[in-house]
Formats: structure tokens, sequence, C-alpha cells
């Protein structure tokens, strides 16, 4: 229903900022990332009918019972797929770090 909601928040949140955060940390891939999966959920919602373009735009939003079970969804799978998509990001991260380093060091042996 609106599991995307979670990795939008954190894309949102993540973009707004990532002028504050060094390159070396390539927040990017994490933006790619987490802006990818919104799409994606986004579009897979619309065809399903979960999502429409008129006011509440949720159907879920239109029966309180429902409601409920949106949050719900949000909770268990949007939070633990943003959890996962981060933990992805930082093994990224740490990969190319530890790459550059050994470039780092290979460049410096050679001279």
């Amino acid at each position: 229903m609106a599991c995307f909601i979670a990795p939008a928040t954190a894309a949102t949140i993540i973009t707004s900022v990532r002028k504050k955060i060094p390159a070396k940390y390539h927040l990017d891939w994490l933006i790619f990332m987490l802006w990818g999966g919104v799409v994606m959920f986004f579009v897979e919602h619309i065809i399903k009918g979960e999502i429409v373009l008129y006011p509440p735009f949720l159907t879920a939003m239109k029966n309180p019972t429902d409601t409920l079970a949106m949050w719900h969804e949000i909770v268990t799978i949007g939070v633990p797929m943003t959890i996962t998509v981060f933990a992805i990001w930082i093994i990224m991260v740490l990969f190319s770090l530890k790459i550059t380093k050994l470039k780092n060091q290979k460049k410096l042996t050679i001279n």
C-alpha cells in the first residue's frame, strides 16, 4: 500500500544534506538506490490501484481500518527495506574506500 513512504522519506532527507557529506562516501549511490526503489514501488502501487490520481491518493486512507494496515506495512516492509538499502550502501562504500586505499598504497610503492 505505502511501503515506499519510508525510503522516500529517507531519500528526501539524504538528498537535502548530500552537499554536507564528503564525496568519498558516495552519497549519490545511496540516493540513486533509494529513489530508484521509490519509483519502482510507486509505479507498482499505481498499477495495483493502491495509488490514485485524486485525493486521498492512497486508497488505504479512505477507511480508518485500512489506514492502520497501511502504517503496519510502512513499519514492517518499508523500514526494513530502507535499512537493507543503507546496509548495502555501507558495504559498497567500505569496499570503495578499501580499494582506494590499496590503489594509493600501490602508487606509493611503485614510485
